[in-house]
């Protein structure tokens, strides 16, 4: 057996392995949870409005964004926004929905690095954390040199 056979083997092996542990999570109560929630935001017409209404105000908002702050509506574009935002923020729905999302998003993450740091301490592992913590570029050590 060739070296390109063995790896080919493998490579199957692996790809089944992560096929089963895509189903595992799928089974979980996590994604469970997540799935619940997600219906009840769908589900919900005066959700589903403001969902509308907020993808409107963001339109009008990046459009002033070309501009920066010296666009005339900027700050009223981006207050108008925060305030669609924050109504959203009334529904239990929304809020139980973003809970689980970030549990979900945490749960692939720490995996993701599981198996990224099991291949080597030097691979990059995306996250969706808008501040994120060590590497180039963000104030933290930096092992790119």
């Amino acid at each position: 057996m060739s070296v390109a056979e063995i790896n080919t083997v493998d490579m199957a092996e692996v790809l089944t392995y992560a096929y089963e542990l895509g189903d595992m999570i799928n089974q979980s109560a996590e994604v469970s949870d997540y799935l619940y929630w997600k219906g009840r935001v769908d589900q919900n017409p005066a959700i589903q409005a403001m969902v509308k209404r907020l993808h409107q105000k963001k339109e009008l908002f990046e459009e002033t964004q070309r501009f920066g702050h010296f666009h005339p509506n900027y700050h009223s574009a981006k207050d108008e926004v925060s305030a669609v935002e924050a109504e959203l923020e009334q529904f239990e729905e929304v809020v139980r929905f973003k809970q689980a999302e970030k549990t979900l998003d945490e749960i692939l993450h720490s995996m993701s690095e599981a198996i990224a740091f099991s291949v080597s301490d030097s691979i990059k592992v995306p996250s969706n954390d808008p501040s994120p913590k060590g590497g180039c570029g963000s104030g933290g050590k930096c092992s790119c040199g």
